[in-house]
C-alpha cells in the first residue's frame, strides 16, 4: 500500500475495479480490534479520503469549470444564488453534514491510542505519514463546512447514534474557533507528513501541501473577520445569531478583540506561505517569448504544458496532482472539452478585461490601436483580443484561426477555423459567452476523445502560497515587505509582464474596474494596491476553482443588492456579428443568421453577448442581484427537527444563518 497513487484510488473508489476494495467490509461493520492495526490498513483508510479533493471526473471540463457561477465563468443556466427569492431553505439535505468528518474521527478514535502504545505494525515513518494525512483530511472537510456555513460544531470523536448525543454535539462554535481548530489539525499534519510525497510522484500529500492549505484557510478566515466585522456574520457582530444561544452568549475572542483575531490569522497565513515559497523558490517558466506553441516546430511553453500534462510530477511548482490511467479505466473528458467550448462554461468579458497589457498598463490607459506593439487593440475582433496583453491571456484564451498540433492523430484540435458555436443547442459544445479557454490542453490528439483523456488534475501548486503571502501582508500591515515584493515580481516575470507592479497600481482607475467583483468590499471600491493584488490572483488562478472562495471572503457582492450586474461575453454587435464567426448547431456551411431574442441577446440590451438575456423568462434577465444572506448557506429544517424538544424547532441548539428562516420553503428576509 506504500505506493498506491491517485490512479488506483480513483479506480477502486469510483469504478470499483479493485478486489481489495470490493472485499473490504463497510467501515461501520468492521470490528475495531481487527482493523487499523497495520501500516497497510492505515494507508488503505487514508486512500479513501482522497476522494474529498477536486478531480476532473469523467465528464465535462473538470476542475477548470469550478469557477462557474462567478464573474469569471458562467454556464447555460444561472445560479439561484444571484436571483433573490429563488434560493430557499430546504426540508432535508444541504451543507450541514458530517460524513467525511465522522470517517476521520473513526480513524483517530481507533488509531491514536494504538499509535501511542506502539500497537501498529509497519514502517513507523509511513505510519506517522498516514496519520498526518488523516489530520489533513479532517481539516479539509472542516474547511468545506466553514466556507459554506461559518459557525459549525467542532467534533473530535465519533458520536453515539442517539438524540441526546446529537443535541450535545450540535452546538455551533464561532467561525474563528472552527478556523483555529482547522489550523491545529494542519499543524499536526505538518509535523507528521513527510517533506516529499512518499509515492515519489506527488500523488500523495506532503508537508508543503499542508502548509499551503494552512495559508489558504488562515487567509480566508482573516479576510472574513476583517471584511464582515460588525455584521451578523462574525461573532459579536450586530445580529450575530450565536449570541442568542446560552453556550455562545458573552463570547470573547481568544486575543480579546476581532482586530487582534483577524491579524492572528493573517500572521499564520504569511508564516505558512513563506515556508512553501522558501522550499519552492522557482516557478515553472514560460518559453522565451511567452507565446502559445501553435506548431510542433515552435518552442514549447512549459508553463502552458503544466496544466495539460499527463505526468505532472516533473513540475516543482506542482505540490499535489491527480493521475489518470486509461488501462485502469480512470479517465476524464478534459481533452475533448478544452478543444470545444469548455463544456459550455464560458469565460466572461470581465475575466478577459482583467488582463493588463504586457507593458503593465491597464487596458483603458491608452486608446486602442495607437501603438501597434504596445496599445490595447479593443475587443471587437477575437483574433486580436489578446494582442499586446498579459501573455497568460494570450496562451490560455482560444482565438479563431489558431492551430494546435496533434502528435498522434493527423489534423488539428482546438480552433482550426473561424467558427464559434454561440447558438448551439447542444450545451456541451456551446460557446456560452463566445470566449473559451484552453487551460488543460494536451497536444496529443488521443486526449481529445470523449472519456479517453488522462490529463492530470492539479490540486495544489506553490504559486498560490506566493499570492497568499502578498495579500495577507497587505491586509495585515497596509504595506508590502521585501518578501511580498519579491513574490509579486516573480509571478509577473513568469507571466512575461512588466514586473513594475507599482506602475500598474498608479495607472489603475477604480471606476474603470467595476466589472470585476474583486474591486469591491462591502459595496465600496477598494484601494488600487489591494485591487491589483486581487487582480494578480484572479489572472494567475483563472479557472482553478478558487474564485468563489475569494469572492466570499472579500465580501465582494454587496453592491449587487442595489445595482444589478449583467454577465457579458464577446462584443457581438459592434462588428463581429457580420464576420461569419458563428455556426448553428455545429453546421459550418456559412454564416448563421443571429436571431435576436431567439438564439442571442438583442443588441438593444448591449453590444456584448449576454447569455442570460436572450429570453425574458430567465430568472436573471434583468441582471444578477444579491441578498446578504447568500454569503452563507441555509441549514435545512430537518436538522432543527432532529435536535429539538417536542417538535419546537426553537429549542434546538442549532441556530440558523443570518437572514434565513428555519422553515422549509422560505427565502431570506
Amino acid at each position: 500500500m506504500k505506493t498506491n497513487h491517485f490512479i488506483l484510488i480513483i479506480a477502486c473508489i469510483l469504478l470499483y475495479s479493485c478486489n481489495s476494495y470490493l472485499d473490504m467490509a463497510p467501515l461501520s461493520d468492521v470490528q475495531a480490534e481487527n482493523y487499523l492495526t497495520t501500516e497497510a490498513a492505515l494507508a488503505s483508510y487514508a486512500n479513501d479520503q482522497y476522494q474529498m479533493l477536486p478531480t476532473h471526473g469523467q465528464y465535462g471540463y473538470g476542475t477548470f469549470e469550478f469557477d462557474n457561477n462567478t464573474d469569471n465563468m458562467t454556464g447555460p443556466s444561472p445560479s439561484t444564488r444571484f436571483a433573490p427569492g429563488y434560493w430557499k431553505v430546504e426540508q432535508t439535505g444541504g451543507s450541514w453534514w458530517f460524513g467525511a468528518i465522522r470517517r476521520c474521527n473513526y480513524f483517530f478514535d481507533n488509531v491514536l491510542p494504538r499509535f501511542q502504545n506502539k500497537q501498529i505494525s509497519g514502517d513507523s515513518v509511513l505510519i506517522k505519514h498516514y496519520i498526518g494525512e488523516m489530520y489533513f483530511f479532517r481539516a479539509y472537510a472542516y474547511f468545506d463546512r466553514l466556507m459554506a456555513l461559518g459557525d459549525f460544531p467542532i467534533i473530535k470523536h465519533v458520536v453515539p447514534d442517539n438524540q441526546d448525543s446529537l443535541i450535545v454535539v450540535s452546538k455551533r462554535a464561532p467561525c474563528n474557533e472552527v478556523a483555529r481548530f482547522i489550523l491545529s489539525d494542519l499543524d499536526n499534519a505538518i509535523n507528521l507528513l513527510q517533506e516529499t510525497s512518499p509515492d515519489g510522484k506527488k500523488n500523495r500529500l506532503s508537508t508543503n501541501c499542508a502548509r499551503l492549505f494552512k495559508s489558504r484557510v488562515a487567509l480566508y478566515e482573516g479576510s472574513w473577520l476583517k471584511n464582515f466585522q460588525g455584521t451578523a456574520f462574525v461573532p459579536n457582530g450586530q445580529g450575530w445569531p450565536g449570541a442568542a444561544k446560552d453556550y455562545n452568549s458573552g463570547y470573547q475572542f481568544p486575543l480579546g478583540d476581532i482586530q487582534s483575531e483577524y491579524n492572528f490569522f493573517f500572521d499564520q497565513a504569511m508564516k505558512a506561505a513563506k515556508l512553501v515559497a522558501i522550499t519552492v523558490p522557482t516557478l515553472t517558466q514560460q518559453n522565451s517569448t511567452g507565446t502559445f506553441q501553435e506548431l510542433a516546430s515552435q518552442e514549447a511553453n512549459p508553463y502552458f504544458d503544466m496544466f495539460g500534462d499527463v505526468d505532472m510530477s516533473k513540475y516543482a511548482e506542482v505540490l499535489l496532482w491527480r493521475q489518470y490511467d486509461l488501462s485502469q479505466g480512470v479517465t476524464n473528458s478534459v481533452g475533448m472539452h478544452v478543444t470545444r467550448g469548455n463544456d459550455a462554461i464560458g469565460t466572461t468579458r470581465s475575466m478577459v478585461n482583467a488582463f493588463i497589457l504586457k507593458n503593465g498598463d491597464p487596458i483603458y490607459h491608452s486608446a486602442p490601436y495607437v501603438d501597434e506593439n504596445n496599445s490595447y487593440w479593443g475587443d471587437n475582433t477575437l483574433p486580436n483580443i489578446t494582442k499586446n496583453r498579459d501573455p497568460r491571456a494570450d496562451i490560455f484564451i482560444q482565438k479563431p484561426g489558431q492551430k494546435n498540433f496533434h502528435t498522434s492523430y493527423s489534423g488539428t484540435h482546438g480552433w482550426s477555423s473561424t467558427w464559434i458555436d454561440i447558438t448551439n443547442a447542444d450545451t456541451q459544445s456551446k460557446f456560452t459567452t463566445g470566449y473559451a479557454l484552453r487551460k488543460g490542453l494536451n497536444f496529443d490528439g488521443k486526449q481529445a476523445d470523449f472519456q479517453q483523456s488522462t490529463i492530470g488534475s492539479i490540486v495544489f501548486r506553490a504559486v498560490e502560497a506566493y499570492l497568499n503571502y502578498i495579500e495577507a501582508r497587505y491586509e495585515r500591515y497596509g504595506t508590502l515587505d521585501g518578501n511580498a515584493k519579491n513574490y509579486w515580481k516573480l509571478i509577473r516575470q513568469r507571466a512575461k509582464v512588466n514586473d513594475d507592479y507599482q506602475k500598474t497600481i498608479s495607472e489603475t482607475d477604480m471606476n474603470q474596474e467595476t466589472l470585476d467583483w474583486g474591486a469591491y468590499t462591502a459595496g465600496q471600491l477598494v484601494d488600487p494596491t489591494l485591487y491589483n493584488i486581487r487582480r494578480e490572483r484572479r489572472c494567475e488562478l483563472m479557472a482553478e476553482g478558487l474564485r468563489w472562495m475569494d469572492l466570499k471572503r472579500w465580501r465582494a457582492m454587496d453592491q449587487m443588492i442595489t445595482t444589478p450586474y449583467h454577465i457579458e461575453g464577446i462584443n457581438l454587435w459592434e462588428t463581429m456579428s457580420n464576420w461569419g464567426y458563428f455556426t448553428t448547431n455545429g453546421q459550418t456551411d456559412g454564416p448563421t443568421k443571429l436571431i435576436e431574442g431567439v438564439n442571442v441577446s438583442p443588441r438593444t440590451r448591449s453590444k456584448y453577448l449576454r447569455p442570460y438575456e436572450i429570453f425574458s423568462n430567465n430568472i436573471v434577465y434583468d441582471g444578477y442581484r444579491w441578498n446578504m444572506a447568500h454569503y452563507l448557506d441555509p441549514i435545512s429544517t430537518q436538522h432543527f427537527l432532529l435536535t429539538c424538544k417536542d417538535g419546537d424547532l426553537t429549542t434546538s441548539p442549532i441556530y440558523q444563518n443570518p437572514g434565513w428562516s428555519i422553515q422549509a420553503g422560505t427565502s431570506p428576509e
